[in-house]
């Protein structure tokens, strides 16, 4: 069109940041480039950043404002915030000009004819340095929804030209180097998404912990998207693997139900006020998006990141924001932007914060970095408390805001007791590198200011915040320095949720990826009792199941998706690579402490050499549930396309026994051989190894469990404290054992490891390993590195022995 300040989102792109700001260009090159690639993005026009200037003009503002910027002190809080508020009013006293006026008018007219005279519209500021691939304003600068009418338009952009002086965009400016002057304010106007009447979030296309770039990782919460981005409410998470999505495995790779306690809605009067209320019980209870509308999402998500990454010839990831319309029922994109922090990480260089020791957490939550803080605690309760925060303290708080930027980057750490992982608080620590624990729903009650506490990131997933000093210390490694050994080093994986940070490591797969730490953490139930709720004796017991499996078609499928998922996320942080799952491997008395397991459960004078592992499987009092552990492997590999899976069963008896389980395994759809499908078994009992010929017949390969293996060999029950001191991986009759377990498999052309602890506890072990030839030591993880030179020593003396 012919006007002169405005511009609409089809004539717009990336080119254009001079003139319309880093969002409303983004906006344009989606509207124009991605529409027909399934991305969704509202129209709307551009008011260009010579709007602004012409608005200053006419008001002859510009020497005031120079005056107040020029003498501001970022650490003078007080005076900052005086300055700020100044500044503001000079800009918004500011008349627009006539043409501005009349340019603006008219773009309205346009989209009132595409979407109806009783449309409202989104008023969003969109500064012209705003959004580089090296900078962020993201929160510095005002927005305003629902907007009515072309007064309330009109008024709404006096009043995002404004917000260019916040106190906190004066901050980041002064921080990042850019001359308040020379940044002027664009200002978009969009058809309003009713995100109110449904719900919305935030997408990254990596994960924004670990930088791990294989996955978009969504967040959900009812209401308008405030509640995400300030993090005053804790959302669903949902994680999308890129690999198998794009070969055409349309699945979700995990499902976080968050607590989305209240939901931001339009409430009466001018300009449409939002307000916070409760979210009914029934949709806190339940996720916001369905799959399909997750894979939608991805699928907008991917397309965006790789067309920015073609424009800058080089991988973007990016952070998007999207919202669901509670009208017409659609998903769009209501702003994308490069992700700044997590991607500009070196991956090569592992950094890892380790606790020495610490006492019981007195609050947790969701982890954000993966580093510790020690400080002294400052409980902030009102904005007003924000003007004694000390630099290196501890910010304690229900929530935080973007006006607090200023201090929360002077802190050593932050927690709240609100928020996910993609909140403001996570986005400003991740920004500032200071770690960050979000969600406690008590920290600032737990917590009193004065108190020495310690901020812990460095354990997975869960942040805990310690009282007192706890010790710990930093190693950091160039993994790019580290060669391979030709013995393959995998690891020995546990917890999902530590799964991408563990990828990092220098490793060939995972040699053993455990199910019990997947039950007990994620699943909490017994799995028979899952599979017959209504044989749990316990009234109560039967409640918490029925609460667990909430969400959920059944306690049945509860059980198949939280296992499938845990297994899954392990699976995906290794793709390529083999992971190698071991089924489950409880005890009685083990499985009988689960919700549910007393009613399943026999008590065992001896647990350990009992009814465990291979022995359960066919069984008649397991059966049932293993069908279960069998359909979320079978989930992992088909619709996930996790095929990287390798199933390993344990403490397998006889040959018959193992026949058996094949076979149940084949009925509850994983054959062997099917689909690529291997199949290894434990080697941990004798008997493993004198019929080796005969196991080698029935499996893939062997992966030597030492503990089980040293006790059955001894004899020593590796419980009781009594006769602990017999037992010994480096007994000569275990030395002979292992190498006839290792010249066996060999022997029949199949692979053998050891995932014991035998070549992390003793390294004359895993030079002896190495000798007879053992293809794979699989450690944990916190032996990984010392592990690896050492064999990188020891192949390097052993080839230079051979002639």
């Amino acid at each position: 069109m012919s006007a002169r300040y405005v511009r609409f989102f089809s004539e717009i792109g990336l080119d254009d940041v001079p003139q319309v700001g880093g969002k409303n260009a983004s906006l344009g090159e989606m509207y124009r480039e991605l529409t027909p690639m399934g991305v969704r993005t509202a129209n709307g026009f551009a008011l260009t950043a010579e709007a602004y200037r012409a608005t200053l003009d006419a008001g002859a503002v510009w020497p005031r404002l120079r005056a107040l910027m020029d003498g501001v002190d970022p650490a003078d809080v007080a005076d900052l915030a005086r300055r700020a508020a100044e500044a503001r009013s000079l800009v918004a006293e500011c008349p627009l000009p006539d043409p501005v006026i009349e340019d603006t008018r008219a773009a309205l007219r346009t989209l009132a004819d595409q979407y109806g005279p009783q449309a409202t519209f989104a008023v969003r500021s969109s500064a012209t340095a705003e959004d580089l691939p090296t900078a962020s304003f993201a929160g510095q600068h005002e927005s305003y929804l629902n907007v009515a009418g072309e007064e309330g338009v009109l008024s709404a952009i006096r009043r995002c030209f404004a917000s260019l002086f916040t106190d906190r965009a004066i901050r980041y400016r002064i921080d990042h180097g850019f001359d308040h002057l020379k940044v002027f304010n664009s200002v978009g106007v969009m058809k309003m998404v009713r995100s109110d009447l449904a719900c919305s979030g935030v997408i990254f296309t990596l994960d924004t912990e670990s930088g791990f770039p294989d996955v978009v990782f969504v967040t959900a919460a009812y209401g308008l998207g405030e509640t995400v981005v300030q993090g005053t409410v804790d959302p669903d998470e949902y994680l999308v693997f890129k690999p198998t999505f794009r070969a055409g495995r349309r699945a979700v790779l995990r499902h976080v139900r968050g607590g989305k306690a209240i939901r931001l809605v339009y409430g009466q009067g001018p300009e449409a006020a939002t307000r916070t209320e409760p979210t009914p019980e029934p949709d806190r209870a339940r996720l916001c998006l369905s799959d399909p509308e997750i894979l939608t999402l991805a699928a907008q998500a991917l397309a965006i990141e790789d067309h920015y990454s073609r424009r800058a010839g080089a991988w973007r990831p990016m952070d998007i924001e999207w919202a669901k319309d509670g009208v017409d029922g659609e998903l769009y994109v209501i702003q994308a932007r490069p992700e700044t922090v997590a991607s500009r990480r070196k991956r090569q260089i592992l950094t890892t914060y380790v606790l020495d020791h610490a006492p019981p957490a007195i609050a947790t939550g969701h982890a954000v970095g993966a580093s510790v803080a020690v400080g002294k605690a400052r409980v902030i309760g009102r904005p007003e408390d924000l003007a004694s925060f000390e630099n290196g303290e501890i910010l304690v708080a229900e929530t935080t805001s973007p006006d607090w930027g200023t201090v929360m980057k002077r802190a050593a750490g932050i927690v709240t007791d609100k928020g996910g992982r993609t909140c403001h608080a996570a986005i400003v620590a991740r920004e500032a590198g200071v770690p960050a624990i979000v969600g406690t729903e008590r920290g600032s009650q737990a917590i009193r200011t004065g108190d020495l506490v310690t901020v812990s990131c460095a354990e997975g997933d869960i942040g805990r915040v310690y009282p007192g000093a706890a010790s710990f210390r930093i190693e950091q490694v160039d993994l790019s320095a580290l060669p391979r050994p030709r013995t393959k080093i995998m690891l020995n994986v546990g917890d999902p949720e530590q799964a991408f940070r563990l990828a990092a490591l220098p490793n060939d797969g995972v040699g053993l990826a455990r199910m019990e730490f997947i039950i007990t953490e994620f699943i909490k139930a017994h799995p028979m009792a899952l599979a017959h709720p209504d044989r749990v004796a316990d009234p109560a017991e039967r409640d918490r199941i029925a609460a667990l499996a909430a969400g959920s078609g059944s306690p049945a499928d509860f059980f198949v998706e939280k296992l499938s998922e845990g297994v899954g996320l392990i699976a995906a942080a290794f793709h390529p690579r083999p992971v190698i799952v071991r089924l489950s491997d409880f005890k009685t008395n083990e499985y009988a402490k689960l919700v549910g397991g007393g009613s399943f459960e026999p008590a065992e004078a001896n647990p350990m050499i009992g009814f465990r592992g291979a022995s359960r499987y066919a069984h008649p009092a397991y059966a049932d549930a293993f069908a279960l552990e069998c359909a979320a492997i079978k989930r992992v590999r088909d619709d996930m396309g996790l095929a990287n899976v390798r199933v390993m069963i344990p403490f397998c008896r006889r040959i018959e026994e193992a026949d058996a389980v094949l076979a149940a395994m084949a009925r509850n759809g994983l054959e062997r051989g099917r689909g690529g499908l291997e199949v290894y078994v434990m080697c941990e009992i004798p008997n493993n190894v004198v019929l080796i010929d005969d196991f080698a017949q029935r499996f893939d390969g062997f992966s030597i469990g030492s503990n089980d293996l040293t006790q059955l060999v001894l004899g020593v029950d590796r419980d009781s404290e009594i006769v602990a001191f017999d037992f010994d991986e480096r007994d000569p009759g275990v030395k002979m054992m292992l190498r006839q377990a290792i010249e066996g498999a060999h022997r029949n052309g199949r692979p053998c490891g050891i995932c014991g602890q035998a070549p992390s506890d003793y390294p004359d072990m895993a030079e002896y390993l190495v000798r007879l030839g053992i293809d794979s030591l699989s450690l944990n993880p916190d032996s990984v590195l010392v592990t690896t030179r050492r064999i990188l020593e020891l192949e390097k003396k052993l080839y230079a022995e051979t002639p």
